[in-house]
């Protein structure tokens, strides 16, 4: 019998990995101001004929601007984080095949997969 397991994906930071993350940060917040001064134009272009509207165009830019804030948080751990830090990447799902006769403590520990430059460089059972 299969079943799903939840597993740890950790990331390894490396001088090529950090580069890659505040890269990516940078990007996101680039996008992020973008999309804030699109929706100011649209929402001056409507502010005068639609009150409701123009709200909304405002709700949208508080939003953006509430994720800006947290990317630049982002960006400021990115930058400070020492070289060797562990980052919880993500979580996935794996499947495990379970027969009888297996201790069921040790199918059900935390197994966590560390990558490093984007190649796994260890799969941990805890």
């Amino acid at each position: 019998m299969n079943i799903l397991h939840r597993v740890i994906v950790k990331q390894i930071l490396t001088e090529t990995s950090k580069k890659s993350l505040i890269e990516e940060f940078t990007n996101k917040k680039q996008m992020l101001v973008q999309e804030c001064d699109q929706l100011y134009f649209e929402y001056k272009k409507v502010e005068k004929t639609s009150k409701q509207l123009a709200s909304q165009f405002l709700k949208e830019i508080d939003k953006r601007r509430e994720k800006i804030k947290l990317v630049e948080f982002q960006l400021q751990q990115a930058n400070t984080l020492p070289i060797g830090s562990e980052l919880k990447e993500k979580e996935v799902e794996a499947i495990f095949e379970v027969n009888i006769g297996d201790n069921w403590n040790e199918l059900m520990k935390e197994k966590t997969i560390v990558i490093k430059d984007g190649i796994v460089d260890q799969i941990r059972l805890r």
